[in-house]
């Protein structure tokens, strides 16, 4: 194989990755991945969020502590404060896509809204549960 050129490695930048690495120059990324996306962040953790709701709903309180002989009767009392700061977040995601104008802002609100929905539905069988 011959010697590779900087034109050869702006021309085809899957071969070395970058003309960083023909010049020796350091290397840069020119955008923020995903993981540092404030945006992307923010969904994740509604997301992370929303699921953690329905692990200690359905399975840590009703299954899991009364196996162990505590926290019996607890559940919904965690369940709506963990439902509220969830719906909280899938808001404050919604609103993040939409200001920043993010190509994925319809499927994003529509997964979201979709989300809010069923812990809309399981807020209120908690309140009901306590009442």
């Amino acid at each position: 194989m011959g010697r590779m050129t900087d034109l050869d490695a702006t021309q085809d930048p899957g071969a070395s990755g970058s003309t960083a690495a023909v010049t020796g120059a350091p290397a840069t990324d020119p955008a923020p991945g995903p993981a540092t996306d404030p945006t992307t962040r923010l969904f994740s953790r509604s997301i992370v969020i929303s699921g953690t709701r329905c692990l200690l709903a359905y399975v840590v309180f009703p299954w899991v502590l009364p196996l162990l002989g505590i926290a019996k009767g607890v559940g919904p009392f965690i369940g709506i404060v963990i439902s509220v700061v969830a719906i909280g977040f899938n808001v404050a995601s919604i609103r993040r896509f939409w200001v920043a104008r993010h190509r994925w802002r319809y499927a994003i609100t529509a997964l979201n809204v979709s989300v809010i929905a069923l812990l809309t539905i399981l807020l209120w069988i908690d309140v009901r549960d306590l009442l």
